[in-house]
């Protein structure tokens, strides 16, 4: 069985929206593997549903910014839509990042949606500040937490990246550059963009 809400939560940059995308993808694949293959349940990645997902055009599939929802009304108008059917997707999915920034007021609304959402209804949050969540939200969601990026993953990924830019880089300074990230892929590949956009050769 799949949870109705799902909880994401981690330090900035270690794929708390990117895998929200990728559990909608998995939901809502129109292509999905056939049961008993051994794949699970993963998208296709080719299919309308996962292009559109990737795309963020998915009409099914709402990604909602918890600093600009911070007001009961904003929920209360989600909470309108939820009695329909999704268009096309086998479930409607609201993805809400950064989701502690919700008031008072529109946690409240939330939990009453949270209780007794529709069945074709799923909610993944995602925050870097869970300590914010109120408990009787952590009480009714299926909780992720995502740990820090080890230098390492971080220092292969920044190989490729210059690799695929055809820009040479000494070994000390890829090291370098992924212990400042200090775990987030995000701030590694926007430090990897500081030190390129520095250097006059590139």
């Amino acid at each position: 069985r799949v949870a109705h809400a799902f909880l994401f939560t981690g330090v900035r940059g270690v794929g708390k929206t990117t895998s929200a995308r990728i559990l909608a993808k998995a939901l809502n694949c129109l292509n999905p593997p056939p049961v008993g293959s051994g794949q699970g349940a993963e998208p296709c990645l080719e299919c309308a549903a996962c292009r559109e997902i990737a795309e963020g055009t998915d009409v099914d599939v709402r990604e909602i910014d918890g600093a600009s929802y911070t007001g009961v009304d904003e929920i209360r108008k989600l909470q309108e839509s939820l009695p329909y059917r999704p268009t096309r997707d086998r479930y409607k999915i609201f993805i809400v990042d950064e989701v502690h920034m919700l008031s008072q007021n529109a946690w409240n609304a939330l939990l009453k949606t949270l209780e007794e959402p529709p069945p074709h209804v799923k909610f993944i949050l995602a925050t870097t500040e869970v300590h914010k969540v109120p408990v009787t939200i952590l009480s009714r969601v299926q909780r992720f937490d995502f740990k820090m990026i080890p230098s390492r993953l971080i220092a292969d990924r920044i190989r490729e990246v210059l690799q695929a830019e055809k820009i040479e880089a000494d070994e000390h300074a890829v090291t370098l550059v992924a212990r400042e990230a200090a775990g987030s892929m995000r701030d590694a590949l926007s430090l990897l963009d500081q030190v390129i956009a520095f250097n006059p050769a590139h």
